[in-house]
């Protein structure tokens, strides 16, 4: 049986995230430790909250390198809403260093007429990496659940998966590159489609496939 490490640094509801994925038909192992990091099949860093925060309680277990090495080894790697953020270089959200995966920053939305920030509830996205495994067996423009303030703006926009728009703002709603997977919406609160994208990053762990 696979195993999934759901990286525990006090940012987030864990239990969510492990739900679904056991719904999908994964055995998930909440935990900090390098070891059990190193050695799971694949790897999920969820997380809720502010950007600083979260490296900060990161760089405290000493979580960093580990996160960095489970993305290199090849191993299926998906970030949830926050995870997504801090693979980025930094945000001005704070002052605090990212883990600098992805080339780019975190950017805050802009106020403008009509629209709400945090950008909160159901939205749809534009696909936009269409054959990705993590999309399969998804409409063209599924609608995903999201809250969030920030949202990421990678350099090379080749990574991008899908975009979700928000008032006049088209952003990234998430990434894709090789073995390295990450959403700013909550697929373990968007219903049947959240499912099946979870469903789909367990396949790929069960799978070994390389994408």
């Amino acid at each position: 049986m696979k195993t999934i490490a759901v990286i525990d640094y006090d940012m987030g509801n864990l239990h969510s995230a492990c739900k679904g994925f056991e719904q999908a038909g994964a055995t998930t192992l909440v935990t900090d430790s390098p070891q059990d990091i190193a050695e799971a099949d694949a790897v999920v860093l969820p997380g809720v909250g502010a950007f600083d925060p979260a490296m900060q309680h990161i760089r405290s277990r000493h979580l960093e390198q580990p996160i960095k090495d489970a993305i290199a080894s090849g191993k299926p790697f998906l970030g949830i809403c926050l995870g997504l953020q801090i693979l980025f270089e930094a945000s001005e959200e704070g002052t605090e260093k990212g883990l600098g995966v992805i080339p780019g920053t975190v950017k805050k939305f802009h106020h403008e007429p009509g629209i709400t920030i945090p950008h909160m509830g159901w939205n749809q996205l534009e696909l936009t990496q269409v054959d990705h495994p993590l999309w399969q067996q998804l409409p063209n423009n599924p609608y995903v659940y999201f809250v969030h303030s920030y949202y990421v703006e990678p350099q090379d926009t080749s990574v991008n998966a899908a975009t979700v728009t928000h008032g006049s703002q088209k952003v990234t709603a998430a990434i894709a590159y090789n073995n390295l997977m990450a959403v700013q919406f909550h697929p373990e609160k968007s219903s049947d489609h959240g499912l099946q994208i979870l469903s789909n990053f367990v396949t790929l762990v069960n799978s070994k496939i390389a994408v």
